[in-house]
């Protein structure tokens, strides 16, 4: 009996080799998998588009938020509906990247400053210092002009979770790193309906958050990390529908 078994699962195997393997090898030729999941990166037309951003197969939307900006203003998600703005996690005090970001975002400012359908929400880690008054005295120092750029603070915990939870940008508190606090120097880009948007990288896939600690006149950083504040400067204007 176990020889007949042994024939019969030989027999079934070289079927399922027959049938199936000749389509999936025409299906790899064809690159009908990456094109099913994917745009492809050799597609000049995939690349001028922006992806939307999957979390459990669901496009990252910006989650409810309420906070005071920096002059004692409720600010929320709803502000910023059908403008484009980028999102930030810093803290005033900051000894380390967060002047780099904030002078990135000034860039940027300065270079959107004729579109008014542009905003920037940046959002301090350290509420119990950075309340509005010391929110606007750090906006006046960076010359903030663009009155859709709104520094908020509030809860702490609802700070925190919007960071680690809904835009999955890491920021906690550790007071063995410099200035008590530590976070990802990235910079999200969100489109007039409140979804996170990016670039595609070169093999395709979404690069989700863009580089905010590089100036475009450094060009790189000491770990050979490329700037890419003038990618979202491109991908700003394409989401205002001002292709140059």
């Amino acid at each position: 009996m176990k020889k007949y078994s042994y024939v019969g699962i030989s027999f079934v195997i070289l079927i399922f080799g027959i049938i199936f393997i000749p389509r999936i090898v025409n299906r790899i030729k064809g690159s009908s998998i990456v094109k099913n999941d994917r745009m492809s990166a050799n597609n000049p037309v995939a690349n001028e588009k922006l992806s939307y951003i999957k979390l459990n197969g669901a496009l990252k939307k910006v989650p409810e938020f309420s906070f005071l900006d920096q002059d004692s203003i409720q600010i929320t998600n709803h502000d910023y509906k059908g403008k484009v703005y980028v999102a930030e996690f810093f803290f005033t005090s900051c000894p380390t990247i967060c002047p780099k970001m904030s002078k990135n975002l000034v860039y940027l400012q300065n270079k959107l400053k004729e579109y008014k359908d542009f905003g920037v929400a940046s959002f301090t880690i350290n509420p119990k210092i950075d309340t509005p008054t010391k929110l606007k005295k750090y906006a006046e120092r960076y010359n903030v002009t663009n009155p859709d750029w709104h520094f908020l603070t509030g809860d702490r915990e609802d700070i925190y979770k919007l960071a680690n939870t809904g835009f999955n940008i890491y920021a906690a508190e550790n007071p063995e790193v410099a200035g008590g606090f530590e976070h990802n120097g990235y910079f999200a880009l969100i489109d007039q309906e409140g979804y996170v948007r990016s670039r595609y990288d070169a093999s395709g896939n979404p690069i989700i958050y863009y580089r905010g600690t590089i100036g475009v006149e450094e060009k790189e950083d000491e770990n050979g990390e490329e700037e890419q504040i003038t990618i979202l400067l491109e991908d700003i204007k394409k989401l205002l529908g001002k292709n140059e």
